[in-house]
């Protein structure tokens, strides 16, 4: 309590910004709109009785007293009603409403299809029910059925002769307005014109609406002067895709709706609102906008008023109230103790955690939409899954941004030792594990060796499982031209791959060693390599002492410039700040450790193909301490070939996944070995990884579910745009983040943070392959990373992402046939399209990086030299 009153000033100040940041932006995008008001009674609405959970498509009616409850809601508020059919139990309503409301008046509707059964019950119980209730006025026979040409005008005019010869009320039936115009045939044979004026469905913006209903209503009235016109539907629809101009929402609901009924007021117009209540069972029919034309909704509550504003999310004071509150304690205790970051990095991290709070709220009530089939539905919490792990990822490089760009003072930073050794000059053994490597690449490596300035060490070369000796006879012969500092062992048929051959280095170690090294075999270092960092292992804590990995010869090549810089953000940006939290990610190159520690952890674990950060968590399971320093004390080779390179970061990704389905109950809360800053980032360092598994996932579905809009549309619909834009928002935030931190921690020009990115992005399938493999499977070989490859032909390099390449044809073909099927006149197609083209980008990516492997060296920018900070 004390550390929460001695909070600093800027601290509550920035809590009380974001706070009212947060309600300020949910205010200003929700601002009431206003529109003309509507104070009197409304002449009529269409009539459906079915609740929330009921569908005529399932068999389910609506009882009598679902039928009185709604009676209930709707008649103080209008003086007719219209219904579609006398089946489902709907010829309840007119008895019904001549009890309890005997002014409400009725137009009662009898439903015709194609079936022609079906059809003389509905003819039959229409006249039953027209005979038998006074309040039934006139009747509908059939509702567009020529629209939807079930059959022919001949037909139709026949049933409205039948009906006419049986009822003592007027006859019509409810067609759009063309087809009375292009068929005054049935304008003859009834006793009014019932048209249905949809603007929406015509493409018409809401602003222009009321007045393109106007102007069909006064064609039909012109060409038939002397018939009464009944206006049979008319409304907007509050939720929906885009069609051309008109966009679906409650504000234009009530916009059009309160407009229509002025004039109609106005013009003394007889017409019926489209319609009482919104109802879900229609989903199946026509999607989303077919299910929300209800001034009530599906739970009988009005969905916007007739006087004041109006809101387009009238529960939006209760969501932002969620969302402050999901947000406030992470960012209140984030706040508390993160003292050691500028007020603008506090802000910077407390705006990410808001917003991301916010953006969940808005879009998990999109997908708790009434009436969603189960499939969709599904598809959707899978999506909302999907989402979390990319907003985890968005907290966590936020995290990473904001502690590399504002932390005002660094915990743990380690610089080379520059002082004499004096007398602390442990023994230290030098391993460089081998398998099928060039002699001249493998020499330069120890020619490095044998330059260190440090007086107390020993060499020794493992090759294991070489099978051409002219490969490895070369190396032992120059071993002991190097003298009796370097040994040489051949190991054939050895079993551990890597791990295994740096255990049978152990094991013929020299007795006297305290620090044990391991170098890859291409690495040259530095002479001031051990000097330099050995004496931080005269604190007892210190189990290992880590350099990062750097790179030569890459310069003059833009397909090696470009993954060079890809390596440089994870060392100098990634693994500086794990380092605060000694939380580091051993890699088995450029690192040394204590001897007494690797023996005491039980030495390299032959298991696991990612030998060297399983033993650094190991050893911090044991309370002991890394240090990590960015100088560079050695170079080694970058892959050479996009195969290489893809191989590489297959066997991290997937030795990664080992490691974590071994030590994750350490990982947990309850685990205690772990501090929680080592948790945190052994989690969230690799969580990217499993981002890219779901990404793979969500392109693989992606494909199958634009089939099932093109195929199912009864059943698969878009997801709201409100949905998709933050994914979509999540992907370019990642991009500019990496940009950031580029242009904070590597000097190095914008083409080659560009280069860098394009270059990560294009191992985005490898990567979501590695886990998806490693989830599933244990105990796949190591596998060697080539040196010295040939350069690939262009054919080879294309071969290389062809994987990559036929998920980016997948998703071009059904972003194109989207757009071109379904995108005339609905922007949500657009907006998945697009959607699917930019999780294109990463195969996109491979495919560019391996085609630039395989053109002449020159083919791509001059790579910059210039050196990581």
């Amino acid at each position: 309590m004390r550390k929460i009153l001695r909070m600093q000033k800027s601290a509550w100040a920035v809590l009380l910004l974001l706070v009212l940041g947060n309600i300020g932006a949910w205010a200003i995008v929700n601002r009431p709109a206003s529109e003309r008001p509507w104070a009197g009674t409304i002449a009529g609405v269409a009539f459906v009785p079915f609740q929330a959970n009921q569908s005529p498509q399932n068999g389910d009616s609506p009882t009598a007293d679902d039928i009185k409850r709604d009676l209930d809601v709707v008649a103080p508020h209008v003086q007719s009603i219209r219904t579609y059919q006398v089946g489902n139990g709907i010829d309840q309503v007119a008895p019904i409403a001549l009890e309890r409301y005997p002014n409400l008046t009725i137009t009662q509707g009898a439903w015709l299809s194609k079936d022609m059964a079906a059809n003389e019950a509905e003819l039959a119980g229409l006249v039953r029910v027209a005979r038998a209730n006074a309040n039934v006025k006139r009747v509908m026979v059939g509702n567009e059925v020529l629209f939807r040409d079930d059959f022919s005008v001949a037909q139709l005019i026949d049933y409205i002769q039948r009906v006419k010869r049986q009822v003592n009320v007027p006859v019509s039936t409810a067609e759009p307005s063309y087809v009375w115009l292009d068929h005054p045939e049935l304008a003859d044979a009834c006793d009014f014109i019932t048209i249905h004026l949809l603007p929406y469905w015509n493409k018409v913006s809401v602003d222009r609406a009321v007045e393109d209903a106007m102007a069909a209503y006064r064609q039909v009235q012109e060409r038939f002067p002397n018939k009464h016109i009944l206006i049979g539907e008319t409304g907007w629809p509050s939720d929906g895709a885009y069609r051309g101009a008109a966009e679906a929402g409650l504000v234009n609901e009530a916009k059009y709706i309160r407009s229509f009924l002025n004039i109609a007021g106005q013009q003394r117009l007889d017409f019926y609102i489209m319609e009482a209540f919104d109802q879900p069972w229609k989903r199946t029919l026509g999607g989303t906008a077919e299910t929300a034309w209800g001034i009530w909704d599906a739970h009988r509550h009005q969905k916007f008023p007739m006087v004041g504003g109006i809101l387009e999310v009238p529960s939006w004071r209760v969501l932002c109230a969620i969302a402050t509150a999901l947000a406030f304690f992470p960012m209140f205790f984030f706040v508390l103790a993160r003292d050691d970051l500028k007020w603008r990095g506090q802000l910077f991290y407390g705006f990410l955690i808001q917003t991301v709070a916010s953006v969940l709220v808005w879009t998990g009530t999109q997908a708790l939409t009434v009436g969603m089939g189960t499939l969709s539905f599904t598809a959707f919490m899978v999506l909302i899954f999907a989402q979390l792990i990319l907003f985890a990822v968005m907290l966590i490089d936020g995290l990473e941004l904001t502690e590399v760009v504002w932390t005002q003072r660094w915990k743990r930073r380690y610089t080379p030792v520059r002082e004499p050794l004096g007398d602390y000059t442990p023994k230290v053994s030098i391993h460089v594990p081998c398998y099928n490597e060039p002699a001249h690449m493998v020499i330069e490596t120890l020619d490095a060796l044998a330059a260190m300035d440090y007086p107390n060490f020993e060499v020794l070369v493992i090759d294991n499982n070489t099978k051409d000796e002219a490969v490895w006879r070369p190396l032992e012969e120059y071993c002991a031209k190097l003298g009796p500092r370097f040994r040489f062992f051949h190991l054939p048929r050895w079993p551990g791959f890597k791990g295994g051959a740096l255990n049978f280095g152990l094991s013929v170690t020299a007795p006297d060693v305290e620090v044990v090294g391991v170098i890859d075999s291409d690495y040259q270092v530095t002479p001031d390599w051990l000097s330099a960092t050995i004496p931080y292992f005269k604190r007892p804590e210190v189990g290992f002492v880590q350099s990062p990995q750097d790179y030569r010869d890459w310069s003059d090549d833009a397909f090696k410039s470009m993954i060079n810089w890809e390596y440089q953000g994870f060392f100098h940006i990634g693994m500086i700040q794990r380092n605060e939290r000694n939380a580091i990610i051993q890699h088995g190159t450029m690192t040394l450790v204590r001897k007494s520690a690797l023996d005491g952890v039980g030495r390299w674990a032959e298991w696991c193909i990612c030998e060297d950060s399983e033993l650094g968590l190991r050893l911090f399971e044991e309370k002991l301490e890394a240090v990590y320093m960015p100088d560079s004390f050695g170079q080694g080779l970058v892959p050479d070939s996009f195969a290489g390179y893809k191989t590489q970061r297959f066997r991290w990704a997937y030795g990664a996944v080992q490691i974590l389905k071994r030590h994750w109950r350490e990982m947990m809360p309850g685990g205690t070995k772990l501090t929680a800053g080592q948790k945190y980032h052994f989690i969230t360092g690799w969580l990217p990884w499993f981002a890219d598994a779901a990404h793979m996932g969500f392109v693989i579905g992606g494909i199958i579910w634009s089939l099932g809009l093109l195929l199912l549309p009864q059943w698969i619909e878009f997801p709201p745009t409100v949905f998709i834009l933050p994914t979509l928002s999540v992907f370019f935030f990642k991009v500019l983040c990496g940009l950031w931190l580029y242009g904070e921690r590597v000097k190095c020009r914008f083409i080659d943070k560009l280069g860098a990115a394009i270059a990560g992005m294009a191992l985005t399938h490898t990567v979501g392959r590695a886990v998806w493999v490693g989830l599933f499977t244990s105990g796949r070989p190591f596998v060697r990373t080539p040196k010295c490859e040939d350069q690939p032909a262009l054919i080879q390099g294309f071969l290389h992402a062809r994987e990559e390449v036929a998920l980016m044809l997948g998703l071009w073909l059904a972003a194109a046939a989207i757009a071109l099927l379904k995108g005339s006149d609905n922007r949500d197609a657009y907006v998945w399209a697009t959607m699917l083209v930019v999780q294109s980008f990463p195969y996109i990516a491979a495919l560019f990086l391996s085609t630039l492997n395989a053109l002449p060296k020159g083919g791509g920018a001059e790579a910059s030299t210039a050196p990581a900070e």
